[in-house]
């Protein structure tokens, strides 16, 4: 399916109809195709604990972490001195 910009602001349901089908909707602007969206396959059996992602607690060691607060406030602090 192709959908414009117009099509993706006023016709969402058909949209999202197409995406249910298992089709691939064709983002377009002035006729120009911009994007693809494609369907989830099945959200369910792909989707996987958090905690198994390889990159879940890589700063689990680091000692300037502990206190979470502290690091933000640290983080929005101003750089320049006033």
């Amino acid at each position: 399916m192709k959908a414009s910009i117009v099509d993706i602001r006023r016709r969402m349901k058909d949209v999202l109809a197409a995406l249910d089908r298992c089709e691939p909707v064709t983002i377009t602007y002035r006729g120009k195709p911009k994007g693809v969206l494609y369907p989830v396959r099945n959200a369910k059996r792909d989707a996987r604990p958090i905690t198994d992602h390889p990159a879940f607690g890589m700063w689990r060691d680091r000692k300037d972490m502990e206190d979470v607060e502290a690091f933000v406030r640290g983080l929005r602090k101003s750089r320049h001195a006033v």
